[in-house]
């Protein structure tokens, strides 16, 4: 279902390499975050027309793969339902071990409802370590509570 854009991701992975690019360095070019700017490159966020003929032009892609951007995905990349790629196992492993803490501590701080995926920012650092550097990783969604009728 996501063929077109899973495709168009590949290609920017390789144009992006080629020209020694940072997901930081698109970002700044078109004005969005480095990772909405990854997830949008990637597939799984559709471009305003305008961000997407920005994005074209810095990486040398034609209107037709500009129009791709634009388009609304089918979200959701992952080949299986539990990740073989170690990296995106780890976030899986995550969820199985926390997943029931952090619902438990959402819904004590802030009642029944969900965090946003949709309303969502996340940010990413290096957090230097004499141990070996840290991936630190911040997540801020909204809170959407359940409707009571």
């Amino acid at each position: 279902m996501n063929d077109a854009k899973t495709e168009l991701g590949q290609k920017i992975l390789k144009i992006k390499k080629q020209k020694g690019l940072k997901w930081a360095d698109i970002a700044t070019h078109i004005g969005y975050a480095p990772v909405w700017t990854c997830a949008a490159c990637l597939g799984q966020m559709s471009m305003l027309p305008e961000t997407a003929a920005k994005t074209a032009a810095l990486l040398g892609l034609s209107d037709d793969e500009a129009d791709i951007l634009a388009s609304i995905p089918y979200r959701g990349s992952l080949p299986t339902a539990v990740p073989t790629d170690p990296l995106i196992y780890r976030f899986y492993e995550l969820i199985q071990v926390y997943g029931t803490t952090w619902k438990e501590m959402i819904h004590e701080e802030f009642g029944d409802g969900i965090m946003s995926a949709i309303d969502f920012d996340m940010t990413l650092d290096r957090q230097p370590d004499q141990k070996g550097d840290r991936v630190k990783m911040t997540l801020s969604g909204k809170f959407l509570p359940y409707k009571r009728y």
